[in-house]
């Protein structure tokens, strides 16, 4: 039992940033056409809290440069970003399936 104990610790030790957690998690990138056919980067997926997916938006839409907003534990970013997005989210430990 003093193995589990220790595994355990050292685990969170290397996970000490949520790394592995969010390497667990597989998101989907996608578009929509909203009014007057403007784009929407829609993210999906998490399994976070909302303080966190909050905080990974805020991210998103600095390295993008544009507005977005969370809904219902997703993302929703103006424009059409699937190019950049998955590799954003990638870079942060994330699973993406575009």
């Amino acid at each position: 039992m003093a193995n589990d104990d220790e595994l355990d610790e050292l685990l969170d030790e290397l996970d000490s940033q949520g790394d592995l957690e969010a390497s667990q998690q597989v998101l989907s990138v996608r578009t929509e056409s909203r009014r007057y056919d403007k784009p929407v980067t829609i993210v999906e997926g998490f399994d976070l809290g909302p303080d966190e997916i909050k905080s990974i938006a805020s991210d998103l839409k600095r390295s993008m440069g544009t507005g977005g907003t969370v809904d219902e534990d997703r993302i929703e970013l103006q424009g059409n970003h699937r190019n950049r997005v998955p590799e954003l989210l990638r870079e942060r430990g994330f699973d993406v399936r575009e």
